[in-house]
């Protein structure tokens, strides 16, 4: 695959954002993705790697209001999920996060949708302000806001790369996931596993 690299360093300017790791993506949520479950213990095995190295962790997360304007009953295309301070939006109980984890929460307002973890966050001051030059990105959905985190954090200068054994598609439509991928890449992303990242 094009933008596939054999191994990559981690360096000084490294993040990890573990993208929407909550109860309603996993399964038994109102909004699960197929194998959801399957990339948490290969993001926790990335956190060990970032953590040891001193390099920042963030989780970012949906935290909608009870009427977002991305639910059914508002006329928008999701089952309602990831409500704010409900258990669909906590993150998985598997899910093993430093305590200096930077917890990143967006979609908050009713009426904008946000898949971009950028997207009327803080993100992207904080990690200007951490030195960060690099993001390497893990979670759900490969087809919406990864993404979208990765489409919006290329425009406003950051490398990526994607850890594509930790992420899984909602595939609404039948190959999502996978053009999404294709995208990702034509926009300059870096595609590898967890087991690639070199100490």
């Amino acid at each position: 695959m094009q933008g596939q690299e054999s191994a990559i360093h981690l360096q000084t300017g490294d993040v990890l954002l573990v993208t929407d790791i909550q109860n309603d993506f996993l399964p038994g949520g109102s909004l699960a993705v197929a194998h959801g479950d399957e990339v948490v213990q290969i993001l926790n095995a990335c956190i060990v790697d970032f953590t040891r190295h001193g390099l920042m962790v963030v989780a970012t997360r949906d935290w909608h209001p009870i009427d977002h304007c991305s639910f059914h009953a508002q006329g928008g295309p999701w089952p309602q999920h990831c409500v704010a301070g409900t258990d669909g939006a906590r993150f998985s109980a598997s899910l093993v996060l430093p305590d200096s984890v930077v917890i990143v929460s967006k979609a908050t307002l009713r009426d904008k949708e946000a898949y971009s973890s950028f997207e009327g966050t803080e993100l992207d001051r904080l990690l200007r302000k951490a030195g960060v030059r690099r993001f390497f990105i893990g979670g759900l959905t490969t087809d919406y806001c990864v993404l979208n985190t990765v489409r919006d954090g290329m425009r406003l200068g950051y490398a990526a790369v994607v850890l594509t054994d930790t992420i899984r598609a909602v595939d609404v439509t039948p190959d999502d996931g996978e053009r999404a991928l294709v995208e990702m890449v034509r926009l300059g992303a870096v595609c590898i596993e967890r087991q690639q990242i070199m100490e």
